[in-house]
């Protein structure tokens, strides 16, 4: 037997710091009121620890994510400076480093360069390039009052999936905890969500147009109020998240209205694409827990742990399968 030996160690830390900057415009109609319509524009650069690509170092262009974003708001930006009839001043904010903790709109807020007071809303656009059956998330419908009065009526086509919440990964949450209402648009995830993939030939730029000429139906909605009344959103709203320790490795259709959970997409060598799994299939259900969202997927993932097996049903083009998979 071998004795034990002592070893000695030495750690080396430094921190490093960058500079991020915001870009910000303002249109001045001598209105009362303005709104505030923001996008991020940073991005992964080569990839990083945000990154879910695992091949060898490549550029992520973040066309999407959030490219669509930031080109949408120049182009509502260039259509409220040729116009003198709008009902707002217009505060156009472009954040960097959200990609690290909404760090760009979070300085603003807390070092605002405007009154927040004359502030009446906020609208978030990020990831908004991937319009597909006319499908548009909308969070933060639960910020005003009167938002559900206000996106009540047909809008372009669109089939609306309205969040409630004000807190979410984005840059819209800042505002909300300046007690302002907000609102984020959001055409869904994809399979190419922080992947070199992610570029401009995969956007769709007719859906980005109808996302431009919503945010101007917007603005003439809420001028037809006095003010818009905030609001909280409660914990409940949100729903809490389960602690799970295995995933199948899919990426969830966030605007699927159910039941079930329709995948984006299956990650190569990861449990679901593993027993078959692809883009378009709903979960229904997985062991014993019946799948009827998203909320209800992640309790379910959190009842197994790596190298259990168990039973998975999903549909596929109207019929049902199971699968046995293993986590």
């Amino acid at each position: 037997m071998k004795r034990a030996q002592k070893v000695a160690l030495g750690v080396s830390m430094s921190e490093r710091f960058s500079d991020g900057y915001n870009v910000i415009g303002y249109i001045q109609n001598n209105k009362r009121k303005t709104v505030v319509l923001g996008a991020h524009y940073d991005h992964l650069g080569m990839g990083g620890e945000n990154s879910l690509y695992k091949g060898p170092v490549a550029i992520h262009n973040g066309a999407d994510d959030n490219g669509s974003g930031t080109t949408l708001l120049l182009e509502v930006m260039r259509y409220y400076a040729q116009r003198q009839d709008t009902n707002y001043n217009y505060l156009i904010q472009f954040y960097s480093a959200e990609e690290l903790g909404l760090i760009g709109s979070k300085y603003w807020t807390n070092h605002t360069t405007f009154p927040l007071k004359e502030v009446e809303y906020m609208i978030n656009s990020d990831m908004v390039g991937r319009l597909r059956d006319n499908r548009l998330q909308i969070s933060g419908t639960g910020t005003a009052v009167e938002w559900d009065e206000i996106l009540a009526k047909p809008i372009h086509g669109l089939d609306i999936k309205k969040d409630p919440a004000g807190v979410g990964p984005s840059d819209q949450t800042s505002f909300y905890y300046k007690d302002l209402p907000v609102l984020h648009l959001f055409t869904g995830t994809h399979n190419d969500y922080h992947k070199p993939t992610d570029d401009a030939d995969k956007i769709n730029y007719k859906g980005m147009a109808k996302l431009a000429s919503l945010i101007y139906t917007i603005t003439v909605r809420t001028a037809n109020y006095e003010n818009l009344t905030f609001q909280k959103t409660t914990s409940s709203e949100r729903k809490t998240t389960p602690n799970f320790s295995v995933t199948l490795g899919v990426m969830p259709d966030y605007l699927f209205g159910g039941p079930g959970l329709r995948i984006d997409g299956a990650t190569e060598g990861r449990p679901g694409s593993n027993a078959g799994l692809k883009a378009g299939d709903v979960i229904m259900k997985i062991g014993d827990i019946a799948i009827y969202d998203i909320y209800a997927y992640m309790t379910a993932l959190g009842a197994f742990k790596k190298g259990d097996m168990t039973v998975l049903v999903y549909v596929r083009d109207g019929e049902e399968v199971e699968t046995e998979i293993t986590f």
